[in-house]
Formats: C-alpha cells, structure tokens, sequence
C-alpha cells in the first residue's frame, strides 16, 4: 500500500501527462519516424540513394512499425517496459544512421527503429487519453497529439539548417540522435510513476477476449486507408520540392511547415472531437487532406508543394487523434487492443504507399498517379465513416467513468 501511495503521490498533473506525452510523441514519431523524410534529399546527394531506395527504407520502417504494432495487441505486452524500450530503441537507431553508410544495415536500423515508434505511440497515447480522461480537460489531448508535429518541426529545421551549412546526411542524423537522447532522459521516470495502473483502466482477469464487430472493422480499414495515402506526401514531399527548386534554403522549408501545421492543428481539433464527436473530426480531415495530396499533381512547382504541405501536415495528426480516440472509445474494456489493431492497419497501408511510388513514379520520378490514388481512396474512406454512429463530447470525464 505504501508503494501504491508514494506512486499516486508522484505521478503528473493533468498538464505534466500532456507534456510528457507531446515529448514522447515527438521523439517516437517526429525523430523516429518521419527524420528520415527530411534526411532523404540529404542521403540522396550524399550517398546516391535513389528514389526506389528511399522508398524501400521507408517501407522496411513502416514493416517494423507494423511488428511493433501487432505485439502491441498481446495481453502479455508491458506498457512501461515497451515505452522505456522503444525510446531506447529510437535512440540508438537514429545515432547508428549517422554510423554507418551500408545499406543493409540502413535497412536493420530503420527496421528496429519502426518497432519503438510503434510500441511509444500506442503504449504513450493510451497511457495519456486514460490518465486525462478523468482530467475534463480536452484541450489536454491536443497538446499530447502536438508532439508528433512539434518533432517533425524540430527535425526539418534542424535539416534545414544543417543543408544550409553544407553538412551531411550522417551529421543530421547524430545531431537528431544527440536531441533524442537528452528528450529520453528528460521523460524517464515519469512513465514509471503510476505504472500498477493497467493501461485500459482494468484489472486483466475482469477482461474477456475482444469480439470484433463491424464497427470494429470499419474504423480500421479507414484507418487504414489514411496511412496508405497520407505516407506518399509525408515521405516523398522534401524529394518533390527539390526537384521543383535546388536551393535547399526553399525547398527545405516544406518539412518544417508540414510540422509546425501537425503541431498546432490537434489543438483545435481536441476541442471539435470533445463537441462534435471524434468520427465525424476523422472523416473532414482525410477530405482536406485529400486536397492537400493531390494539390501538386494540378499545381506544380513550390506553390503547390507549399500548400500540400499545410493541408496534409494540417490534417494527418488531426486524423491520428480523432482515429485513436475512436479506437478508444468503441474498444472499452480492449481500448488498448483495438488502437493497436488500428495502428496496424495503418502500418499496412504504410508500407503499400511507399512501395507503390515506387512502382507507379516510373524511371521519370512522376508522382502524379500514387497522389491521384491517395486522394481517392481519402475521399472513399470518409464517406465510409458516415453511417457509423457519432459520440459528441464523449472524451470528458462524466463520460468515461461508466468505461473504467
């Protein structure tokens, strides 16, 4: 009893869980993940990597962030030693990118690296939305979801400015390794503080076997479709704006700008979920973001790549968010489980997108036809969302209590 008590006593405040859980987030997804999107024109000039090939690592990533994601569904899987492991994971990954310049162990690092993506975002965001629900502050969620954009924003500026000082793909690695690092460090303990809890708010034995039902599915084929077609701007849009101007000090911007807007648009949109309800949050943003996918195809150049930039890097945490609150809500007692399965689904889609740029770009680098395919399977995927029942203000704590 004594321990339990000194564990209430020192875990964090409703702000604390929010900050913790952004700095998390932005080092699983914004460095762990997705560095590798502004680093990529950077191994494409320093070491001849091509456009398949930069397609393969991202799958391979995304192949990895697909294991994590289904271990992540077992009853066994611990939430502490997942998260403490997978920010260990990221770290050393990241660091070893900068170590080497073989391929193959390129492959291996981004491998092992996807895993602890998968394992903080799951393990991080249910061990937030649960800890905050009884908070009854919604604007709460928003900050945790902030995280992944604020990493991003913070990885291409660091690119951005490393490109402009003429350094090289292994110094943006080591520097992205070095801020992982000190960030892991920083958020230790907390996750520690109240771990006797079960992530999912009960007790394991009360818990039987997940029964899967159509809305279910539903959420995670949409799911799904949304980390097929969002991945093709996300991983490929710094390659498309250097080829529409060479100047690194322009073309490097459009990762920055994709991050800054992924940072502060889950703000707002905490707030819609809480009113309007999280599925009907999900399905306007896979439309803009729609938009933003197939913008370049009608209006080349910078402009175009500009304005993707914004409505995709706008939406596509919007969407996470308002997807994991979904999961979490229609899973109840299996909340855990069905976000891993949803997270799974978009791992799937993940790692078709990439590889289908790389067998629909052709020899010619044309991305025309994978962004005309993301855009309408966007478009698909949110009118199927629609039939399904819609939960306004189902994210407060009055109405959660009665799920824990």
């Amino acid at each position: 009893m004594d321990g339990d008590a000194a564990a209430v006593r020192t875990a964090p405040s409703g702000t604390g869980v929010a900050l913790v859980g952004l700095i998390a987030l932005a080092i699983a997804q914004g460095i762990g993940r997705f560095a590798f999107t502004p680093i990529l024109p950077m191994m494409m000039h320093d070491a001849g990597v091509s456009v398949a090939g930069g397609g393969w690592l991202a799958a391979v990533n995304y192949l990895g962030y697909l294991a994590g994601s289904v271990s992540a569904m077992s009853p066994r899987a611990r939430p502490r030693q997942a998260i403490h492991a997978g920010l260990v994971l990221i770290v050393i990954t990241t660091i070893g990118m900068g170590l080497t310049h073989r391929f193959p162990a390129w492959v291996a690092l981004r491998l092992l690296a996807g895993v602890g993506s998968a394992w903080v975002l799951i393990f991080v965001s249910a061990w937030c939305l649960q800890r905050l629900a009884v908070v009854g502050r919604p604007l709460l969620n928003g900050v945790v979801f902030a995280g992944v954009g604020s990493g991003i924003a913070v990885a291409g500026t660091t690119c951005l400015i490393l490109m402009s000082a003429n350094a090289s793909a292994a110094d943006a690695w080591l520097c992205l390794g070095g801020i992982a690092l000190a960030a892991t460090l920083g958020i230790w303990r907390p996750f520690g503080a109240d771990h006797t809890q079960p992530i999912d708010g009960h007790r394991r034995q009360d818990i039987d076997r997940p029964a899967w039902n159509r809305e279910w599915m539903r959420i995670v084929l949409c799911y799904g479709t949304f980390g097929f077609a969002y991945i093709i701007p996300a991983t490929f849009l710094p390659v498309m704006a250097r080829s529409a101007v060479a100047d690194p000090r322009l073309f490097g911007w459009s990762w920055p700008i994709f991050g800054v807007a992924a940072a502060l648009t889950p703000l707002a949109a905490a707030l819609w979920s809480d009113r309007f309800g999280s599925r009907r949050v999900l399905a306007l943003a896979q439309i803009v973001m729609a938009i933003g996918v197939i913008v370049p195809v009608f209006w080349p150049g910078l402009g175009g790549i500009v304005v993707a930039a914004l409505l995709v890097g706008g939406t596509f945490m919007v969407a996470t968010m308002a997807g994991l609150q979904e999961a979490r809500v229609l899973g109840g007692g299996h909340a855990t489980v069905l976000m891993a399965a949803v997270t799974t689904a978009f791992g799937l889609g993940q790692i078709v997108g990439p590889l289908a740029v790389s067998g629909l770009s052709g020899s010619d680098g044309n991305f025309s036809r994978p962004l005309l395919i993301a855009g309408a399977s966007l478009v698909a995927s949110a009118i199927a969302l629609v039939p399904g029942p819609s939960r306004p203000r189902c994210y407060t704590s009055r109405h959660l209590e009665g799920s824990r």
